[in-house]
């Protein structure tokens, strides 16, 4: 990191990306306040500010408060899009989102860098692929210097130094670059990032480079005031992940893949393609079997994928032609197959031997992705699963319906408050075309009230005729759905996974999983059963 690094350096960054509105800095040196002064650290958070400190102030919910707290315990200056009437001097910037990524990679020492970092991107699949990929590296790297792979997903994440159950499909900056600092200190090789719209257009991954950029699949999402006016800014923000990368893997069945190819030639990345309709990809599945909750399936290359994979494997040993290999997977559903294929293209790149990503794909789980649980009568059986969007929502119950034919299928889902409304129209839509019961609940519903979302989101319910009831508390509504009396049923619950907070008004609330009611409910009917 760039500790004790004079001010100056800072303010030239800004200079030269002409940021700077007004600076007060240079003028103040009565107050000892000096562009020589040396920084010790760069935050956004006044409870973290040590003397120093250079202070960014940014959010919504942003208070002087904050600032104040920050001069007193030794922030150096302030740097912000608004000018405060306080006792240290500012910097003031056109764009604070912009201003902070750029800082916070220069404080932490730019380490992208020096990491196979890849960065996964697309409306459905990110944290399945980020899991295979977490997986399949996890066997390399522990093999071969015996620690974990890093991964930040919207899951979970790790770097080395922190653990813990994530809340943003993308940090902020100056997470982010610390996360990625943490890795590289950690002697950590290989990381994985889910990358949202929302990073790419607000400049959370500004200069961070990326080794490979993975592109799975475009659909409508994250449409609200607060994210993208519209489709077109939320693909056209999307396809900024070429712009950070040297390698492209894109997946040619997508929709609108030939303008995804197109921008990423147009950003001068190395394009590879993976499909499982179109045998003329780098990377082709055929002979896909599904059975006992996953899939088998086998793979071709493309001469040019042989060649690079050839060129770039890392060990001679174990680099068996994955073209004669059966492949497995223990996630079911088809979609998981192009998942898998994303990873395994971005791991032919990196050059990972056939045995790593052999094992890796077959033991790779997803914390509440598809995850199935059954009573032992078999008469119930729960898929808890993080899909939250339109196309994941079709994508799911297509699979539930080809998967337990004669099951009665329930549905318990929520929407978030203050961002992607198009949800609360399209999810009832598409659950409402495929279940015989839908149970509207809560799902981080922030500073909007719980039951004005669930009204808007059960008026589009009965556009389609199915039943439905409202029962906002999520573990009532999660026991209403597996009591369901016409069986056998499959109850997919969804949005949360094995999500232990509940974002009520600005804060998160402890509460049980998804997973933890399944569980609770099944051992009680199991239990029962038994008498």
């Amino acid at each position: 990191m760039m500790h004790n690094t004079p001010l100056k350096n800072y303010i030239q960054i800004l200079q030269h990306e002409d940021l700077i509105i007004e600076n007060d800095v240079s003028v103040n040196i009565s107050n000892d306040i000096s562009d020589n002064r040396e920084i010790t650290l760069v935050t956004c958070d006044s409870r973290a500010v040590i003397p120093g400190t250079l202070f960014i102030c940014k959010g919504a919910h942003f208070d002087v408060s904050y600032l104040n707290s920050a001069g007193r315990s030794g922030a150096v200056c302030y740097i912000s899009e608004t000018r405060y009437d306080v006792d240290i001097p500012g910097i003031i910037v056109s764009n604070v989102r912009r201003t902070m990524a750029l800082l916070a990679d220069f404080y932490y020492g730019h380490p992208s860098a020096s990491l196979a970092l890849t960065g996964i991107t697309g409306t459905k699949g990110k944290s399945s692929t980020a899991y295979f990929m977490r997986s399949i590296l996890d066997d390399y790297m522990m093999d071969t210097c015996g620690k974990r792979s890093g991964v930040i997903s919207s899951i979970d994440t790790y770097d080395g130094v922190l653990d813990f159950e994530s809340h943003l499909t993308t940090p902020e900056p100056l997470d982010l670059e610390k996360h990625l600092r943490n890795a590289l200190d950690s002697g950590i090789n290989y990381v994985t990032m889910e990358v949202s719209s929302q990073a790419l257009k607000y400049d959370r991954v500004t200069n961070v480079e990326l080794e490979t950029a993975v592109f799975l699949n475009i659909g409508t999402d994250h449409i609200s005031p607060a994210e993208h006016v519209d489709f077109e800014d939320y693909f056209s923000s999307k396809l900024l992940i070429f712009n950070h990368a040297k390698n492209a893997v894109v997946n040619i069945d997508s929709k609108f893949s030939d303008r995804i190819i197109s921008s990423a030639i147009d950003a001068g990345c190395q394009l590879y393609t993976f499909s499982m309709q179109d045998e003329t990809a780098d990377v082709y599945a055929y002979g896909v079997v599904s059975k006992n909750n996953g899939n088998s399936f086998m793979v071709s290359l493309s001469e040019r994928m042989v060649s690079k994979y050839s060129d770039s494997c890392q060990s001679a040993g174990k680099n068996e032609n994955i073209e004669n290999s059966d492949l497995a997977i223990s996630l079911p559903g088809r979609f998981n197959v192009e998942n898998a294929l994303a990873a395994i293209t971005v791991s032919l790149i990196y050059g990972i031997p056939t045995d790593y990503i052999k094992s890796g794909l077959k033991k790779a789980t997803v914390p509440g992705r598809m995850e199935v649980f059954q009573s032992k009568d078999k008469s119930i059986t729960a898929i808890v699963d993080y899909a939250h969007n339109q196309l994941s929502f079709e994508t799911l119950f297509k699979t539930v319906q080809e998967e337990y034919p004669g099951h009665s299928i329930i549905a318990v889902f929520g929407c978030p408050g203050g961002k992607a409304y198009a949800r609360r129209q399209q999810l009832p839509i598409a659950a409402g075309r495929s279940c015989d019961m839908i149970y509207v609940t809560e799902e981080d519903a922030g500073e909007e009230p719980v039951d004005k979302i669930s009204q808007e989101i059960a008026e589009n319910i009965k556009v389609t005729g199915c039943n439905y009831d409202i029962i906002n508390d999520r573990g009532d509504a999660i026991r209403a759905a597996l009591s369901y009396s016409k069986r056998p049923l499959v109850a997919c619950i969804t949005g949360k996974g094995r999500e232990t907070r509940q974002k009520r008004g600005i804060q998160y609330i402890d509460c049980m999983s998804d997973v933890q009611y399944v569980e609770e409910f099944l051992a009680d009917h199991d239990n029962s059963s038994m008498k």
